[in-house]
């Protein structure tokens, strides 16, 4: 039992179960570097679904790769999901070279990767004994932070300039501090970034969103709200979580005490992992009861941890 955790300790979640982990795995690639990941899993049962994290390009060495996000791919392999994790191309510590044609960011090499994974489950598994034939290879999610976010966005229908980047073997995915609107970035970072100019209105997919209320991006002035244009343009985003008292961090899905982690809160890290399990959960399992059950406890027992703004038909209703 985590003496932190108070009030976000009342959001129902199941029991924690052994897991095991794979890394490094290697996926060869042709003309480039090896794909470097990290499986990690429950150790009992099958039909496993799988959720591919990718991470963002935040200021550590080493949290952007397959070894950072344990607070989430742990919490979510002992709870029966098993979670595939690349060191993208975009890594300061595994990555390609900053320096080199597309860099440092890479983002058409992240969405390349990630396909790669899907492409190659059944060899991911063959370098998982353990894991082997336990994966349901017909549901899957995508989940990213920060810059992991643009990279799903385009996985689950997002484009640019027109191009579609989906991929039909995704059900759906998590957004977690994820660029908002291209079009409201500072002149500066519009001309730096235009890939961050991406159209939420073609996501159809299951979407969750999620937020921190003070996360303030210096990519524009609009505030914290810009993270938050996925949930209002996308028409498969079915609802927006903003955590509470927290910035870019959400309170510490990178790692803990760790740059990427502005303000370090325990509850409302709990709260994230909780939350995104139940949607999670609801998404690949069918599961809709927990996640009816997360909101209604939140509302009822943690208001003050987050709150949940729900779409319905074309008016959007607010759960806090």
């Amino acid at each position: 039992m985590n003496r932190l955790i108070k009030l976000s300790r009342d959001l129902p979640t199941a029991d924690p179960g052994l897991t095991v982990a794979y890394s490094p795995i290697r996926l060869e690639i042709p003309g480039r570097q090896p794909l470097v990941l990290r499986l990690t899993a429950s150790t009992t049962g099958g039909a496993l679904p799988i959720v591919i994290l990718s991470h963002g390009f935040g200021p550590s060495n080493y949290i952007p790769s397959k070894d950072g996000y344990a607070q989430l791919a742990q919490f979510w392999a002992e709870r029966g999901i098993a979670v595939i994790q690349p060191t993208h191309a975009s890594s300061r510590s595994g990555g390609l070279d900053p320096d080199a044609p597309d860099g440092p960011f890479f983002w058409r090499e992240r969405v390349r990767e990630m396909r790669v994974i899907l492409d190659r489950l059944a060899e991911i598994e063959q370098k998982a004994p353990a894991i082997a034939e336990r994966l349901d290879h017909a549901r899957i999610a995508v989940a990213g932070h920060s810059f992991g976010g643009q990279t799903c966005s385009l996985l689950l229908g997002g484009r640019i300039q027109g191009e579609d980047f989906s991929d039909p073997r995704i059900l759906g995915g998590l957004l977690l501090a994820a660029p908002g609107r291209g079009a409201d970035l500072k002149p500066e970072h519009s001309t730096r970034f235009p890939f961050l100019n991406v159209d939420f209105s073609q996501i159809s997919l299951p979407t969750l969103v999620v937020c921190g209320e003070h996360d303030d991006p210096h990519f524009t002035l609009r505030g914290p709200d810009w993270h938050a244009d996925p949930f209002h343009d996308a028409p498969g985003a079915n609802a927006l979580v903003t955590i509470n008292g927290v910035g870019h961090g959400l309170g510490g899905i990178a790692g803990l005490d760790a740059k990427e982690t502005e303000v370090e809160s325990p509850d409302a890290l709990e709260a994230t992992k909780r939350i995104t399990l139940a949607w999670l959960r609801s998404l690949l399992l069918n599961e809709q009861d927990i996640w009816i059950k997360s909101q209604a406890a939140l509302r009822e027992m943690a208001p003050s941890i987050a709150k949940v703004t729900r779409k319905k038909s074309a008016q959007s209703e607010r759960v806090d």
